[in-house]
């Protein structure tokens, strides 16, 4: 069985490459926006195509698989992790950072069996990166071992977060109130890619400490968990609790100590209905 599932490996490397490829030429050549829930909750043409071609070339290796796509879930489909062997795909995460040619601009693909992750693929396009990680087996950055920082002093620390889609004004109170508190530990600094997804990999990586963040979907970090988890760091709910994935809220950090110091500054809220996935999510 791990034989297929390095094969399946195999293939989502060449896909997001492949992927990366339509989404540089799109930079050149078609940034046409739409929008989803908002102004500010955009798609483009080619978060479509890189999805599509993504999911027919996989169905055409794997046709047992299932699939948990962002554009596919806007469109219907639901958003249900069985133990199916199931790929969750954001084909563009940083649609706005895409649509400015702001450089960070990542495809992550994540594969799950029996709802657990066993490989990562996150392609940070723009940078020709490609982070893998396989279940057990460590976390890499173009072949390269990756390994989270050690600092254990959060006031020593660069942290990382994303301000979203959501414009309450209840919400985005409760946000900069967060921020606040982090900037005032102090911290060394607060960063943000535009993606939640490079945002992980940084934390992976060594180069960031942790990234918080409340109103993210599945696909934004169904892969990159399993990177941060292999190159040695942990997962957290905002309230200090085991994370969910299909939670939408999310503290990756390089140990427990800098995610618990962020627990007690974060103020937890609910994302508006138009920030929420469709209601046949299933939790797990």
């Amino acid at each position: 069985m791990s034989d297929l599932w390095q094969n399946a490996m195999d293939h989502a490397v060449a896909i997001a490459r492949k992927s990366g490829e339509l989404v540089r030429e799109a930079l050149r050549d078609d940034r046409k926006v739409m929008t989803k829930s908002s102004s500010i909750d955009l798609v483009t043409k080619t978060d479509q195509k890189v999805e599509q071609l993504i999911i027919q070339s996989v169905r055409e290796k794997f046709p047992s698989h299932r699939f948990i796509g962002e554009e596919s879930v806007a469109a219907g489909e639901t958003c249900d992790l069985t133990d199916t062997p199931t790929w969750i795909i954001d084909p563009i995460d940083g649609t706005t950072n895409f649509v400015h040619a702001f450089p960070f601009v990542a495809v992550s693909i994540g594969f799950y069996v029996n709802k657990q992750s066993e490989f990562a693929v996150v392609f940070s396009c723009l940078e020709d990166k490609m982070f893998t990680a396989r279940r057990g087996g460590g976390a890499f950055c173009n072949g390269e071992p990756l390994q989270v920082s050690d600092q254990e002093d959060v006031r020593q620390s660069i942290i990382a977060t994303e301000f979203g889609s959501n414009r309450d004004v209840e919400a985005v109170d409760k946000i900069f109130s967060s921020l606040r508190n982090i900037l005032c530990l102090p911290v060394q600094g607060v960063r943000s890619a535009g993606t939640a997804a490079i945002n992980m990999c940084l934390v992976a990586s060594g180069c960031v400490e942790a990234y918080y963040e409340i109103g993210v979907h599945v696909w934004d970090v169904a892969a990159a968990s399993l990177i941060v988890s292999e190159a040695g760091g942990v997962l957290m709910d905002v309230d200090g609790g085991a994370v969910d994935l299909m939670s939408r809220r999310i503290i990756a950090a390089n140990n427990r100590t800098i995610a618990e110091n962020l627990v007690k500054e974060i103020e937890s809220f609910s994302p508006t209905r138009d920030d929420t996935p469709p209601p046949q999510v299933n939790h797990y």
